[in-house]
């Protein structure tokens, strides 16, 4: 074979190579690299020395470049096969969905770094360790039979060793760069913030988008220095005799450390910029040992190894040890003293003895940054003084608010859905969201859940390929209740309900139900086949029908086909003969995958949730910009930043999926629009129903409270001493004490005319169960996001939640009507301790569910109110009111049949229980009970 075909087979296979090694690190499939490199190390390391003479087997040249070369090839195709499919089918989708630029712009990112930093890594130590070995002296002081074999691993074994090491190497930099992508695309389309940071005064941009390429790329020099000098070492070690240093091998050390040097000297620089991160002081951020110790000391160590690196370079023509040992001491020395020794000294000295006076200014560069990194600068504080002024006609005067009190938790509320609406047994609830409505013409609060469909619930005998990708494509419809009402048996009255859906409101009513992408619809289908899908079940029949949406890759010739058989490792969708020229495949189905795959650089909030709009059924999810690399501000977890920049809209039968940017002041956000202006849109384009079903984000609003009951002390003095410390207030379900959880209300504040839809939560005092303040967020309106907290007094005691509970568990009346519930075979679940702020008042509700041991279903049986020092548990809202305002009891007279007959019926089964353990004194008294109610029976049969 001549030389030019030679050098093309050769520029195939490393073309085919790195082509397919970009695509492994592209899909993480490290075992499969790891063979390739060996595989190819291996080939390559025979051909080198079959070349050179030293493999004695008898294969020419060109057959074993023609042999590397086919095998390079096919396991390029074999790849191609597995992982490739993968991003080609990738490919397919990003462009269905009309986002084919952001799919590219990512990989074309994360290839050129790929082969970027890869190759220069590979050139730079192959390089540096090929000089070392051209550079080594002749040992002249062996016998002639070693000196040729020295001479022969010299000129032909050993570079191939030195290629295969930086190759190694090169793959291992260019994964290394091709996984930053977004930090060096984020770095060259860097907006500008338009605020400073206190102590450098440098564009806050600097930090959010470059700081951290920097540093990426400050520790790959860094990297390539030390492993230059460690591999260039170790030649010169091993080809050198003892003692012997000569001038070349010197020089070139000393380039290399030179190198060394002048990267850690921009180290130190930019360890100066991540003071603003220090956790040394009082308050995140740089304090006074960091200003005035480290800042210095890190300001003098880089003189001082830029100082070494001239004398490295002096050493190029003095030739010495003496100016290396001499320059390294130093360095040791002073590194020691200025970076360890003299900021204790100073935290000890100067700080300590007067800390607050000298750290107040970073505690407030601290305080003022964190409200500012998480939206909470712009928090309205307003006193909120208790009164006890509640009676029956402040309760009239706020009907809104208490007709929208929740009284079905969504735990207990979401086992009575699965037990009354699922169905069939491949239906499934994911979740309960709450939401709201406008509904004959009242402002509702309702909890909704989709109705979604599960292919693992079919029956073991119905778990075919057919049915699980071509028949059982999609779920149908929801299930809608006001959070108040009680219907039958006290199971939650239905707005919509059953299969079709089926509703008395025409704002609720669905000509779409179809749910193709939802929570956790997570398999794959064919739409467009010969057989139709199961749409929904009729009685003993079911309805089927054929999808009509957009949604959906083509596959209609045999390549695509087969590309997706590869893909999903299924056969059938390659030979099944119900494929038709219009089939298309559906897939990244559930809302997590698909918002996080076109768009991974974004945080997603943990709940997406449906909004019913003109007939049709939307998926709202919310995403976060976020970074860890705002200055001064306090972290969360691993970010320190966060803004609600983007809220998300899919639709669950078309499939297509919206970014609107509702933060457009936000850095990020515009940063991530240069990058890929094909992704988001402008909220002006969102359709307006949606507008009024924005929700605030329950992960944001508890990130911000999280922060806020530590940083709403804004007084340096007041955070130095944590005298104002809050912590979220405390509840007990089902016998675990916990936090409790941010809610949605319907309310109105005191002074308001309207009720607006508010996100809240209760505070208490740190290591106190007193409720001390509580924080809200408005959803409605142009006011949409604003936060307040009404502050309580400090003087005068407010209960808390955990105060209130334990007012309950030791009413002599409660207790024991919940310890007889629990005895003849229910089990009592007390829902969520609600707090509700009424014109200066505070009320606190919790509704209790019965549920049978030998059932699922619970039902709303009690409600318990409790305001001033006066508690009462009735079957309804409207009677526990009533009873806690007047300090009557219960009122027979006003309880309607069904409510005197249940109550009968569990006096009856209560004595029953009583009489079974020989309690004749309970016994007399649910009987007494009993009596009562028969009696009012009568009356009302009598009509008096």
């Amino acid at each position: 074979m001549d030389h030019k075909k030679r050098r093309q087979l050769i520029s195939v296979a490393i073309t085919s190579t790195a082509l397919t090694i970009f695509i492994l690190m592209a899909a993480r499939a490290w075992p499969v690299v790891l063979f390739l490199v060996v595989a190819a190390t291996a080939a390559g390391l025979v051909v080198y020395l079959r070349r050179r003479g030293i493999w004695t087997r008898k294969v020419s040249v060109g057959k074993a470049w023609g042999w590397i070369v086919a095998a390079m090839v096919l396991l390029f195709l074999i790849l191609f096969l597995t992982v490739g499919v993968r991003l080609y089918t990738d490919w397919l989708w990003f462009r269905q969905l009309g986002y084919g630029p952001v799919f590219t712009t990512q990989l074309w990112t994360r290839l050129v770094l790929f082969l970027g930093v890869g190759t220069f890594a590979a050139l730079f130590l192959g390089g540096t360790m090929r000089l070392a070995l051209r550079w080594l002296p002749q040992r002249e002081w062996l016998d002639e039979e070693r000196i040729r074999v020295a001479a022969l691993w010299r000129r032909r074994v050993a570079p191939a060793l030195i290629w295969l090491t930086a190759a190694v190497a090169g793959l291992a930099f260019g994964s290394f760069g091709q996984g930053r992508w977004m930090r060096v695309l984020r770095f060259f389309h860097a907006a500008e913030v338009g605020k400073t940071d206190p102590l450098f005064h440098r564009d806050l941009g600097f930090y959010l988008f470059r700081l951290n390429m920097l540093l990426d790329l400050k520790n790959t020099l860094l990297w390539l220095a030390v492993l230059g000098l460690i591999f260039t070492a170790a030649i010169y070690l091993i080809g050198l005799r003892r003692g012997r240093f000569p001038p070349r091998p010197l020089a070139h050390l000393s380039v290399l450390g030179v190198l060394f040097l002048l990267v850690k000297a921009w180290d130190y620089r930019l360890k100066i910029s991540l003071l603003l991160y220090s956790r040394h002081g009082v308050a995140f951020g740089a304090g006074y040992a960091d200003v005035h110790a480290r800042w210095p000391a890190y300001s003098v160590l880089t003189w001082i190894v830029l100082g070494c690196a001239a004398l490295l370079l002096i050493n190029l023509w003095r030739r010495t040890w003496g100016l290396l040992i001499a320059g390294a001491s130093l360095w040791l020395a002073s590194l020691l003293l200025l970076s360890t020794v003299y900021p204790a000294l100073v935290q000890t000295f100067r700080v300590r003895p007067s800390e607050l006076a000298v750290e107040r200014p970073y505690i407030q560069y601290s305080i003022s940054n964190t409200l500012s990194a998480y939206r909470l600068d712009g928090v309205e504080e307003v006193a909120y003084p208790v009164t006890q002024t509640l009676n029956m006609d402040v309760i009239n005067r706020n009907q809104g608010t208490i007709g929208n009190i929740r009284l079905w938790d969504h735990r207990p509320l979401y086992d009575t859905y699965s037990q009354l609406q699922e169905i069939r047994l491949y239906y499934n609830f994911h979740d309960v969201d709450v939401e709201r409505y406008t509904l004959g013409g009242q402002y509702r609060e309702v909890e909704l859940s989709v109705r979604e469909l599960s292919v693992d619930e079919l029956t073991e005998e119905a778990q075919t390929w057919v049915n699980r990708h071509l028949l059982y494509t999609h779920g149908y419809g929801v299930v809608l209740s006001p959070v108040n009402e009680t219907c039958a048996e006290g199971q939650p009255c239905f707005f919509i309900r059953d299969v079709p859906p089926q509703t008395e409101y025409p704002e609720l009513a669905l000509t779409r139900p179809e749910i193709y992408i939802g929570e956790e619809t997570d398999n794959y289908i064919v739409v467009g086949t010969t057989t139709e899908e199961f749409d929904y079940p009729r009685g003993d029949d079911n309805v089927y029908t054929r999808y009509q949406g957009s949604d959906g890759v083509p596959m209609g010739t045999f390549f695509r086909r087969l590309l997706f058989a590869i893909r999903f490792g299924d056969l059938p969708i390659l030979v099944s003969k119900y494929m038709t020229p219009q089939s298309r495949i559906l897939y990244l189905r559930t809302i997590e995958e698909r918002v996080g795959t076109l768009a991974p650089f974004l945080k997603y909030d943990y709940d997406p949730y449906p909004v019913i709009l003109d007939g049709k059924l939307y998926w709202l999810q919310d995403a976060y910009t976020v970074s860890s690399l705002y200055p001064y501000s306090e972290p969360y977890e691993d970010i320190n930043y966060i803004r609600n920049a983007v809220k998300v809209v899919v639709d669950p039968y078309e499939g297509t999926t919206t970014f609107y940017v509702v933060d457009p002041g936000d850095p990020l956000i515009q940063t991530y629009s240069r990058i890929f202006p094909s992704l988001f849109r402008p909220v002006s384009e969102m359709p307006a129903g949606l507008r009024a079903h924005w929700r605030y984000p329950e992960d944001m609003f508890r990130i911000q409270t999280h922060i806020y009951a530590t940083y709403h002390m804004h007084d340096p003095q007041v955070f130095y001493n944590k005298e104002d410390a809050w912590q979220f207030a405390q509840e007990t379900y089902l016998g675990d004490q916990r936090l409790i959880d941010s809610y949605y209300v319907i309310m109105s504040l005191p002074g308001w005319e309207q009720q607006e839809f508010f996100l809240m939560v209760p505070f208490t005092p740190a290591n106190r169960d007193n409720m001390i303040a509580w924080m809200h967020v408005q959803c409605d309106g142009d006011d949409y996001g604003k936060l307040g907290v009404f502050k309580f007094p400090k003087q005068s005691l407010v209960y808390g939640p955990f105060q209130i509970e334990a007012r309950i568990n030791q009413d002599p009346l409660i207790s024991q009507q919940l310890t007889l519930w629990g005895q003849y075979g229910s089990r009592v679940i007390q829902g969520n301790l609600l707090v509700i702020p009424i014109e200066h008042n505070l009320l606190y509700v919790r509704p209790l569910y019965l549920q049978a041991e030998t059932g699922q279903i619970p039902e709303l049986r009690r409600v318990i109110v409790a305001y001033g020092n006066r508690i009462a548990m009735a079957e309804t809202l409207d009677e526990a009111l009533r009873q806690v305002l007047t300090g009557q009891g219960p009122t027979p007279t006003e309880r309607g049949w069904e409510e005197l007959a249940h109550s009968a019926q569990e006096h009856y089964l209560a004595a029953q229980k009583c009489l079974q353990v020989g309690d004749w004194a309970c016994y007399g008294q649910e009987m007494k009970q009993l009596e009562s109610d028969l009696q009012e029976l009568v009356r009302l049969s009598q009509g008096t």
